[in-house]
């Protein structure tokens, strides 16, 4: 009776599950091909924000209590448009360290991203960039372990299987990057993006993982960070691309990924995937995503929709998303393809010197050119939170930092 009963408790929860992902995939405005495919109408980044609306609705849910209790006391970190001058923005890097008043900033700013960040995979390395001259938030930046399968990355290198599997731990993937209104206006993403090209960023990785042993072959492993990747997020990237300065070229695009992922399948229904899998004793429920790669959520996904009946291609998403490449060291890729040579990296720059370039040559003429961020005041910062907003106008309209804002003070 009691197997009979499970059996049907199973069967349940199948059909239960099926309902919920078909009807939040056709609210995000899937539609199924002749072959069963997925797919959808349109393209550009309005859709891919549309895709990812259920996700940041989500992200910001759950970090409710942490944002209406943080957000008044680390406002003042913001910028406003009116205290930055242009000629005297001076970047400097602060490494973040978990469960300090800096992480907490930097999880709030990540919060302000219209496309959800990853919190990133086994070895990681995160950092605020700072304006010394206002002591003002300007950006961030986070790298941590890439994914094991990229076609375009493997390709440009020339890996096979094995090759990879020896030399990945020397790349590392750029999860988060980019900068804070109203940085961003003045094309501070660019500047910010620079800095993974910088002698400050390959010292901290050798200091931190040198001679660190790797999580999934548990060998130890004489790490050099030798190259960056990152993907755009909203299809081809505009502060990415052609980003040169004194005759570097600091990211070079490399193609684009193939539109598999599970950014559509959001938390609650990824949880509920996971809780079925237990149901039907899956070896793939309960594994730890530290130490099982960082495709774990993927292959989880995969395995729960597979067991659900679904063919592979509900995880194509169709989203193609630009890859680039950031080689620190001058002969990266024959490094990283033979696993032979010493980094020549003699001509990197500190985060100071590519800061003065990147001022020159982007963010001085973008304030001539666009003097309207001055408009820009930080307590705006809050109509980026969503359905959060309303609770912070009315928690910030009390506060003297409010007042002080909105006066101009």
């Amino acid at each position: 009776m009691n197997g009979k009963n499970a059996i049907i408790n199973v069967a349940s929860r199948e059909a239960n599950i099926k309902r919920k992902l078909r009807r939040h995939l056709h609210a995000l405005g899937f539609e199924k091909s002749d072959e069963g495919a997925l797919r959808i109408r349109g393209s550009g980044k309005d859709i891919v924000r549309t895709l990812h609306r259920a996700q940041r609705q989500e992200r910001l849910w759950v970090n409710r209590e942490f944002i209406a209790a943080k957000t008044e006391k680390l406002l003042r970190h913001f910028a406003s448009g009116k205290e930055i001058d242009p000629t005297r923005i001076s970047p400097v890097l602060e490494r973040v360290s978990a469960g300090t008043p800096q992480g907490d900033l930097f999880r709030l700013a990540s919060l302000t991203w219209s496309v959800p960040v990853s919190n990133g995979f086994g070895r990681r390395l995160r950092y605020l960039v700072w304006d010394e001259s206002n002591g003002k938030l300007m950006g961030l930046i986070a790298i941590g372990d890439p994914v094991f399968n990229l076609a375009v990355r493997d390709r440009l290198i020339g890996w096979d299987s094995h090759d990879r599997s020896a030399r990945l731990v020397n790349v590392m993937d750029a999860y988060v990057l980019g900068a804070i209104p109203p940085y961003n206006e003045l094309l501070g993403g660019k500047l910010v993006a620079c800095l993974l090209r910088s002698r400050d960023l390959y010292d901290d990785f050798a200091r931190t993982y040198g001679g660190s042993t790797g999580i999934i072959s548990k060998e130890e492993k004489k790490a050099r960070l030798l190259a960056v990747t990152t993907s755009s997020s909203m299809g081809r990237s505009s502060v990415y691309n052609r980003l040169k300065l004194g005759g570097q070229q600091y990211l070079k695009s490399i193609g684009y990924t193939g539109g598999w992922g599970h950014f559509h399948i959001p938390d609650r229904l990824f949880l509920e995937l996971r809780d079925y899998l237990r149901d039907i004793d899956h070896n793939y429920a309960d594994q730890h995503r530290f130490g099982q790669g960082p495709n774990w959520r993927l292959r989880t996904t995969r395995a729960a929709l597979s067991a659900l009946g679904f063919k592979e291609d509900m995880l194509r998403h169709g989203i193609q998303r630009e890859v680039f490449i950031c080689e620190l060291a001058k002969n990266a890729v024959k490094i990283l393809h033979t696993g032979k040579g010493k980094p020549d990296v003699g001509e990197l720059l500190s985060a100071k010197e590519i800061s003065e370039l990147a001022l020159e040559r982007w963010m001085v003429p973008r304030a001539k050119r666009r003097p309207e961020f001055k408009d820009w005041d930080s307590s705006d910062l809050v109509d980026l939170f969503g359905n959060q907003t309303r609770l912070l106008r009315n928690q910030l309209k009390s506060s003297d930092l409010f007042k002080d804002t909105a006066s101009g003070s």
